[in-house]
C-alpha cells in the first residue's frame, strides 16, 4: 500500500513539474531584438517588399528578351485552268494539271540596338530600386516596431507605478478607518481616503486597458508569433555620449535608403525617356518564304520597315520627361524632410537627455524622501491626511514624468536612427 502510494506522489509530482514548465514555456519574455527578428521574418511588409523585387526580376527578363520571329503557311489544292474552260470540263483535267498548292513565310523583327539598351537599362535601375525599397521596408518596419515595444514597456511600468501608488493609498486608507474609529479623526477624512483609492483604482484600470491594446498591436506587427501569453524585458534606450549632429546629418544625406531609391528611379525615369526616343526608330522586319504553285516555285525574301511619317513618339517622350521632373522633385522634397527630421529628432534626444538628468540627480530622490517624511508623520500624527496625499501625488507624478521621458528619448533616438538610415 505504502508503495502504491509512492508511485502516486511520484507521478502527481511529475504532472505538476510538467505543467509547470509549459507555463514557463508559454509566458516566454522576449527582448526587443528578438521581437525585431519576428517581425523581419513574418510581417507581410517584408513579403510585399520581396514581392517588388520578383517584379522587377520579370521585368529585367523581359527587358533582355529578343522578339520572337512569326510563322505563317497556307495550303490547298489547286487545278490548272484555261479561259473558256467549263466546271465540267475543269473536272476532267488530267492528273497532271492538278497538284497540292502551299506556301511557307517567316519574319524576324530586328530591334534598333539602342532602344533596347535603354530598355534593359530601365529595368536595371527598376531592380536595383526595388532592392533599396527592401532595406527602406526594413527600416520603416524595424522602427515601427521597436515603437510599439517601448509602448508596451512604458504601459507595464506606469501600470507597476499605478499599483504601487494604489497600495500606498489604501495604507492611508487603513490608517484613517482606525483613526476615525478610535475617534482620533472626522469621518470626513475617511470619505477623502475613500476617494483617493477609488481614483487609484481607476488609474490601474485605464493603464491595464492600455497594456492589452499595446500587446495586441505588437502581436500583430510580429503577424502573431508572440502569442496572446507573452512577456517583454529590457529596458528604454540611454543618450549615446559621442552622437554628434554634423556626422548624423552626412549619413542620412550619404546614404538613407530612401534617397537612393530616387536617386534609382530618376535614373529610371531617365533611361525611359531615352527608350522612348529610340523608339522613333522603327523596327525591320525580314521576310523570307516558299512558294509552290502548279508551274511555279519560288523562294521570296523581303524587307517591312514601319514608316514614321506622321508621329514619332512625341507624346510618349514628353510623359517620360514629365515622371523624371517629378521624380527629381520627389528627391529634393525627401532630402529637406530628412534634414528636418535630423534636427528635430536630434534636439528632441538632447532635450529629454537633460531632463533625465535633472530626475535622476535630484528631484527622484527628493519625492522619494518628502513622501517618506510625510508618511511617518501622519503616522505618528504630525501631519494631516491632505499633507500625505499632496506628497503621494507629487512622488506619483515625478516616477510618471520620469518614465515618460525615458520613453521619449527612446522614440526620439528611434526616429533618429529612421532618419539617419540605420542604426546610431
Amino acid at each position: 500500500m505504502r508503495a502504491w502510494w509512492v508511485i502516486v506522489c511520484i507521478a502527481t509530482a511529475s504532472s505538476m513539474m510538467i505543467v509547470t514548465t509549459a507555463s514557463a514555456e508559454s509566458t516566454r519574455a522576449y527582448d526587443v531584438q528578438r521581437v525585431l527578428e519576428l517581425a523581419l521574418e513574418r510581417n507581410p511588409l517584408m513579403a510585399g517588399a520581396q514581392s517588388v523585387i520578383d517584379q522587377n526580376v520579370g521585368r529585367r527578363i523581359a527587358a533582355g528578351a529578343y522578339p520572337n520571329p512569326t510563322l505563317s503557311g497556307n495550303g490547298g489544292h489547286g487545278i490548272l485552268k484555261d479561259a473558256g474552260v467549263t466546271a465540267i470540263e475543269a473536272i476532267q483535267v488530267p492528273a497532271r494539271e492538278q497538284l497540292t498548292e502551299y506556301n511557307a513565310s517567316v519574319g524576324q523583327p530586328f530591334e534598333w540596338p539602342a532602344k533596347r539598351k535603354a530598355r534593359k537599362q530601365a529595368a536595371d535601375a527598376g531592380l536595383t530600386g526595388a532592392t533599396v525599397g527592401m532595406v527602406e521596408a526594413r527600416l520603416n518596419l524595424s522602427a515601427e516596431v521597436k515603437t510599439a515595444f517601448y509602448e508596451l514597456l512604458l504601459a507595464q511600468r506606469n501600470l507597476a507605478l499605478a499599483k504601487q501608488n494604489l497600495d500606498i493609498v489604501e495604507d492611508v486608507r487603513r490608517i484613517v478607518t482606525t483613526r476615525v474609529r478610535l475617534g482620533e479623526a472626522p469621518q470626513f477624512e475617511l470619505i477623502k481616503a475613500e476617494v483617493e483609492v477609488l481614483k487609484g483604482n481607476q488609474v490601474v484600470t485605464r493603464i491595464e486597458n492600455r497594456v492589452r491594446v499595446n500587446r495586441v498591436i505588437l502581436d500583430t506587427l510580429t503577424a502573431g508569433a508572440l502569442g496572446t501569453d507573452y512577456a517583454i524585458e529590457g529596458d528604454f534606450h540611454l543618450f549615446p555620449k559621442d552622437l554628434a549632429f554634423d556626422s548624423l546629418l552626412g549619413r542620412a544625406l550619404a546614404q538613407h535608403p530612401t534617397l537612393q531609391r530616387l536617386v534609382t528611379s530618376i535614373e529610371q525615369a531617365d533611361r525611359n525617356v531615352e527608350f522612348e526616343r529610340q523608339a522613333r526608330i522603327p523596327t525591320v522586319t525580314l521576310n523570307a518564304g516558299y512558294w509552290r504553285d502548279i508551274g511555279r516555285e519560288a523562294f521570296t525574301a523581303g524587307l517591312s520597315v514601319p514608316t514614321p511619317l506622321w508621329y514619332q513618339q512625341q507624346g510618349e517622350i514628353a510623359g517620360a520627361l514629365g515622371a523624371k521632373r517629378r521624380e527629381e522633385a520627389q528627391l529634393l522634397r525627401q532630402r529637406n524632410v530628412l534634414v528636418k527630421e535630423v534636427n528635430q529628432y536630434f534636439k528632441d534626444a538632447e532635450t529629454t537627455a537633460h531632463l533625465i538628468d535633472v530626475f535622476q540627480k535630484g528631484l527622484l530622490k527628493q519625492a522619494q524622501e518628502a513622501l517618506r517624511i510625510a508618511q511617518f508623520s501622519f503616522r505618528q500624527g504630525a501631519a494631516s491626511l491632505l499633507e500625505v496625499l499632496d506628497a503621494q501625488r507629487v512622488q506619483q507624478q515625478i516616477l510618471f514624468d520620469y518614465t515618460q521621458a525615458r520613453f521619449d528619448l527612446s522614440v526620439a533616438l528611434i526616429g533618429l536612427e529612421r532618419s539617419v538610415g540605420g542604426p546610431l
